[in-house]
């Protein structure tokens, strides 16, 4: 990669992660709300110690690792960067099982977004989409099979990775639903917490968040130091949102519809590869700034507006 291609993907990486953790960002600044002092400046110091250098660059290194194990663990760093043809041929084997598992993942998470949660209308159609949400299941589920039947034809571990995204998605899902109900219990006061166990619960709402940004990040490259720098950055920038600008980002009504045509995109992204295609790398950046530059300037309309 020359330095432009870097700097694109850095800044992709940084704007994809900013904008799938809105939802996080509103969370955490409403749950710090109900915090002493000294527990918010200990969750916004070491937390994001934990959110940037744990959970961040923990997570992709291990997904690599975990998809390709004969680059050992320190070569799952630093293997995009070597020139060993046998390292690069691990990877380009290796790279559809990942990009499958990750491609479904994320084209799940756009479907549950755009038949069963709650929206503000950016374009048309999706009030449509939203009052046929008993038809998400069948969707996904079809989608499974197809992916699963046409990966069989090229490799059997490729369709076990689409699986294994489907079912990281139910699990997620289902944490953040938990999530859910305990931060309005929390909020209202009918569970007494400590500050300690609330700092605890966002720390596992943070790693539960951030599994869409760094699984949409391999979308953008292989690169784990990349994704790292990029996915860190976007983490320290929605630190910033929860500590002074959640109220004014939640004026801008349609950024999450960005965040998720994004997602659409890119999980899109990650099966075309998955099957051979040949995407180029200033793709899912460019693709992002456009979508999420789209969404951006509604919402702007939108608040001139009113």
């Amino acid at each position: 990669m020359d330095w432009i291609s870097i700097v694109l993907t850095v800044a992709g990486l940084c704007l994809f992660e900013t904008i799938s953790s809105i939802d996080n960002a509103i969370i955490n600044a409403e749950v710090l709300h109900t915090m002493s002092p000294k527990g918010r400046r200990w969750f916004l110091l070491w937390g994001i110690l934990i959110a940037v250098f744990l959970v961040r660059g923990l997570l992709p290194w291990v997904i690599v690792w975990a998809t390709v194990p004969s680059l050992g663990f320190i070569g799952s760093l630093t293997a995009t960067f070597s020139s060993d043809p046998a390292v690069l041929e691990a990877i380009e084997s290796s790279a559809p099982i990942l990009m499958a598992g990750g491609g479904t993942f994320l084209v799940f998470l756009f479907f549950h977004w755009l038949f069963l949660e709650p929206k503000n209308y950016g374009l048309k159609g999706e009030k449509f989409f939203q009052s046929q949400g008993v038809w998400f299941y069948a969707v996904v589920s079809v989608l499974l099979s197809v992916l699963v039947w046409y990966a069989l034809q090229i490799n059997p571990v490729m369709a076990f990775g689409a699986v294994i995204g489907s079912t990281a998605f139910f699990i997620t899902h289902g944490f953040k639903e938990n999530a859910e109900k305990a931060e309005s219990q929390m909020l209202s006061g009918a569970g007494a917490m400590s500050d300690l166990s609330k700092i605890l619960y966002l720390e596992v709402i943070d790693a539960t968040f951030s599994i869409d940004g760094v699984l949409g990040a391999f979308a953008f490259t292989l690169s784990v130091p990349l994704i790292l720098i990029g996915n860190g950055l976007g983490a320290i920038v929605v630190r910033q949102i929860t500590v002074g600008n959640v109220e004014r980002i939640k004026k801008y009504l349609y950024l999450k519809n960005g965040a998720m045509y994004s997602i659409l995109v890119l999980g899109g992204v990650m099966i075309g590869h998955a099957f051979g295609m040949h995407i180029p790398e200033w793709f899912s950046p460019a693709v992002t700034f456009s979508v999420v530059g789209f969404f951006y300037w509604k919402s702007r309309k939108h608040l001139r507006r009113e």
